[in-house]
C-alpha cells in the first residue's frame, strides 16, 4: 500500500521550516469530491440550473459532510477523544460514510434556498456524483489502509496491508478480503446504473431513494466480512443505519411509484 504518494521533505521559507506531504487518503477524498461535484453540477445543468451555483453550495455541503462524518467518528470511541482530544480530532484518518452523509445532508437542507435550488433537485443531483464519490474514496481506503479491511481470507485476491496508516497487526504471509475494493466495485456499479437513467426524468427523489437502497445494501453487505464490532442484534452499527436508509428509501420509492411526471423546476 502506499499511505504517502509524495514527501517533500524539509523545506525552509522566510525562517520557517514545513515538511509537506501528500497523503494518498486526503488525495483521493479530494479527488472523489471534485469528480462528485463534476456529475452532480452537470445533471443540475442538464435540468436547467447553473452549474457554478452548484459547485458553491456542493462545497459547503461537503464540509459539512467532514463534520458529520468526524463527529461519528468521534462518538464510536468517547473514552480516547476524552484522552487525547486535539489527537482525535486532528488525526487524518477516523471518517464514518454514514455520518457525512447526514451532515451533508443537512448542511444542504440549511442552504439549498440561499442558493435558490429545490431540495428534490438537488437530491436527484447528488445521487448521481455521490456513489462515484464515494467508489474514489474507497480506492483511497484501500491504497492508504485505513483500517476498513476485512477479515482474513486465503483468496488469491487477499491482500496484506503492510503499510496501513492504522497499522498491520498480521503475521508475515496472512491475507484479508479487500472490502474497500468489493465497496468500490458495488458503488460504481449503482453509479453506472443511475446514469443511464438519468434522462428519464423520474419524479424526484426517485433517484436519491435508490441510491439510498442501492449504497445502503452494498454496505450491509460488506459489513458481514468487515471487522467492525457488532453492536445489537449480531449486527454493526453500519448495518443498523444501512437497514433504516434501506427503509427510508423503500418508502420514498413506493410513494413516487405511479406519481405523474410534471414539468421540473429547479428553483
Amino acid at each position: 500500500m502506499y499511505p504517502v504518494i509524495w514527501d517533500f521533505g524539509t523545506i525552509s521559507l522566510f525562517g520557517l521550516e514545513f515538511h509537506p506531504i501528500i497523503h494518498s487518503f486526503g488525495a483521493m477524498m479530494a479527488l472523489g469530491f471534485f469528480v462528485a461535484t463534476y456529475v452532480s453540477s452537470k445533471e443540475y445543468e442538464r435540468r436547467g440550473g447553473d452549474s457554478d451555483e452548484m459547485w458553491n453550495l456542493l462545497l459547503y455541503v461537503f464540509i459539512g459532510g467532514l463534520v458529520g462524518s468526524k463527529i461519528l467518528s468521534l462518538g464510536n470511541d468517547i473514552p480516547a477523544f476524552f484522552a487525547n482530544p486535539i489527537e482525535q480530532v486532528t488525526a487524518g484518518s477516523g471518517f464514518v460514510w454514514y455520518g457525512g452523509l447526514l451532515g451533508g445532508v443537512g448542511t444542504a437542507w440549511v442552504l439549498h434556498k440561499r442558493y435558490d435550488v429545490t431540495f428534490p433537485t438537488l437530491l436527484e443531483c447528488t445521487a448521481l456524483g455521490l456513489p462515484i464519490g464515494q467508489a474514489i474514496g474507497r480506492i483511497g481506503c484501500h491504497v492508504a489502509g485505513d483500517g476498513d479491511w476485512g477479515i482474513v481470507t486465503d483468496l488469491p485476491w487477499g491482500v496484506a496491508y503492510t503499510q496501513a496508516i492504522i497499522g498491520w497487526n498480521y503475521p508475515s504471509g496472512v491475507t484479508v478480503h479487500p472490502t474497500p475494493l468489493y465497496e468500490f466495485t458495488a458503488y460504481m456499479g449503482l453509479f453506472l446504473f443511475l446514469y443511464a437513467r438519468r434522462k428519464r426524468d423520474l419524479p424526484p427523489p426517485t433517484m436519491f431513494a435508490t441510491y439510498l437502497v442501492g449504497a445502503s445494501l452494498a454496505r450491509f453487505a460488506v459489513e458481514f466480512i468487515r471487522l467492525n464490532p457488532k453492536v445489537a442484534l449480531g449486527l454493526t452499527q453500519a448495518q443498523l443505519i444501512a437497514l433504516v436508509l434501506i427503509s427510508l428509501g423503500v418508502v420514498l420509492l413506493m410513494r413516487t411509484r405511479g406519481r405523474s411526471i410534471e414539468p421540473e423546476s429547479v428553483r
